[in-house]
């Protein structure tokens, strides 16, 4: 007769894991150094899992150090990850770095977002866009993509709205497919159910437009007459230790264009 270990819920956690990730029990073993039948085990729960086997497998599926937390819980263990508040003196070092990265970034566009896009830091070149924009999307705490593609927001002044509002809601529908947050579920039905302002590019002639003669698809935006291209890159820590830490990400706007590149540094 077998006996079943408690264990509430890793099995099954794990399990959801492997699956999403598309990962069979055999490849999963041999990445874990482990075996299927093992690994079936602690699926089912026959096993308990060890702390160190819980974070093996949770490194080899890419499990964000959220999530890892919730498996090394649902195992009976503590939590291995802190969360650290950003205002915590510990963090001091930290938020001067992504101060200075982001000064030394101006005139472009750059901004720290939290994992729900909260908006944590912002430099110069990114405030500058922000203005003519409704007052209550500015009272904190500043979401980016509220900011973004809110009718009170950017959106009437993005020219290729439609494709930028594609991108973003996209951007959300990979981080879902990785995390687990009713916060994020949230936001993403919210700012799917803004509606398409009129105006160039947000109709259907949208799809009539010529294609980008870029390297990537920029944003397309107009600025006190102006219009510029700006194409975003999103930057993450590398092995993080802190949940706070590992959803923070850093992203830049690159001018896609020379026109944009002089405009934005005539404004300095």
């Amino acid at each position: 007769m077998t006996t079943l270990v408690t264990a509430p819920g890793v099995g099954p956690l794990l399990r959801a894991w492997r699956e999403r990730r598309g990962v069979s029990q055999l490849d999963l073993a041999l990445r874990a150094d482990s075996s299927a039948r093992h690994i079936s085990f602690v699926e089912t729960g026959r096993s308990r899992p060890s702390e160190d086997m819980i974070l093996r497998l949770a490194e080899q599926l890419d499990v964000p150090v959220r999530e890892q937390n919730a498996l090394l819980l649902a195992g009976g263990y503590a939590p291995r990850f802190p969360e650290t508040s950003l205002d915590d003196p510990s963090m001091g070092a930290l938020m001067e770095g992504m101060r200075q990265l982001l000064h030394g970034y101006d005139p472009y566009p750059a901004v720290v977002v939290d994992g729900l896009y909260n908006v944590v830091a912002a430099n110069l070149g990114m405030t500058r866009l922000l203005d003519g924009i409704a007052p209550h999307l500015l009272t904190p705490p500043l979401n980016g993509m509220r900011i973004t593609l809110h009718p009170e927001g950017l959106a009437p002044r993005i020219r290729n709205l439609r494709e930028w509002r594609h991108h973003l809601r996209h951007q959300m529908e990979r981080q879902l497919a990785l995390v687990r947050s009713d916060e994020l579920r949230k936001l993403y039905e919210e700012v799917s159910a803004y509606p398409v302002p009129d105006g160039p590019g947000h109709g259907a002639e949208a799809e009539e437009l010529p294609p980008y003669p870029y390297f990537a698809l920029p944003m397309v935006i107009e600025h006190e007459g102006h219009v510029l291209s700006l194409v975003s890159s999103i930057s993450t820590f590398n092995t993080p230790m802190d949940v706070t830490v590992s959803e923070l990400a850093i992203e830049t706007f690159l001018p896609a264009d020379p026109e944009t590149v002089d405009y934005l540094r005539s404004l300095v």
